[in-house]
């Protein structure tokens, strides 16, 4: 699919981290259509330079849950482009498993990797940005930070999203006088290889189904499109949004 020219980003530089798979390839692809200058950030090294290779744009790999490894993306971007213009702090997992049986362990898995780590995004690539006097991140929550999902349990993947939003609300007042514009998005079940897995599940697909107005799970292409929406000019007046994508899920 070709997505120019929904809004034009003019050689913008842009990261993606989680860029190498579903909404952030698709993601990728809209806004180098758009035409931005992309870079992929993901913790697989092959996966990254495969979809770095098939989409022409740059990888860099790294883990976000290290906050060193965040800076030295940063000063690397910076370095070759001179500049971050746009930030899709992407990157998340989901574990779903009984609070009551949720070791530690996975607990902080999930916080580190949703939350710990688009904060860590957000500080670095926000920082170039304050230098530059503009820029537009946009960070990806989930519905399942504004309610709770049913059948399946995910105390930490819903906590961890709701974080997402309290910090990208708390983000976009501390610099919109500042001219960064820090904005989330919040897709509901999107078909993607993670929510797949799910969907692999009757029961709980059916239920999602049920719960959604529009009876049926979005498309990565769908997601992409507003983000390249709050990456540009397009959407000049819009910091500490939150932009739901659910199908209606949370209309009920």
């Amino acid at each position: 699919m070709n997505y120019s020219p929904l809004t034009p980003l003019d050689g913008r530089i842009a990261i993606v981290t989680g860029g190498a798979r579903g909404i952030g390839r698709e993601t990728v692809q809209a806004l180098k259509d758009n035409g931005a200058r992309v870079v992929i950030v993901d913790i697989n090294e092959e996966n990254g330079t495969n979809a770095a290779k098939s989409l022409e744009v740059d990888f860099l790999q790294a883990d976000l849950t290290k906050s060193a490894d965040v800076k030295k993306i940063a000063d690397t971007v910076r370095s070759k482009y001179g500049r971050i213009d746009i930030a899709f702090n992407n990157a998340g997992i989901a574990v779903n498993v009984a609070s009551e049986n949720c070791s530690d362990e996975q607990w902080l898995q999930v916080m580190n990797i949703n939350l710990n780590a688009v904060f860590y995004c957000c500080r670095e690539f926000g920082k170039v940005m304050l230098e530059q006097g503009k820029g537009s991140i946009i960070n990806t929550a989930s519905m399942s930070g504004i309610i709770v999902n049913t059948p399946q349990p995910q105390s930490a993947y819903n906590a961890s999203k709701a974080g997402v939003i309290l910090l990208t609300k708390s983000l976009a007042s501390e610099w919109a006088q500042r001219g960064i514009r820090v904005n989330a998005i919040a897709p509901g079940y999107i078909g993607t290889e993670m929510t797949k897995q799910g969907m692999s599940q009757e029961d709980w697909y059916e239920k999602w189904k049920q719960f959604t107005p529009m009876g049926r799970v979005g498309e990565p292409r769908e997601v992409a499109t507003a983000v390249v929406y709050l990456a540009s000019d397009a959407s000049s007046y819009f910091t500490g949004s939150v932009l739901t994508m659910d199908g209606g899920y949370t209309c009920w």
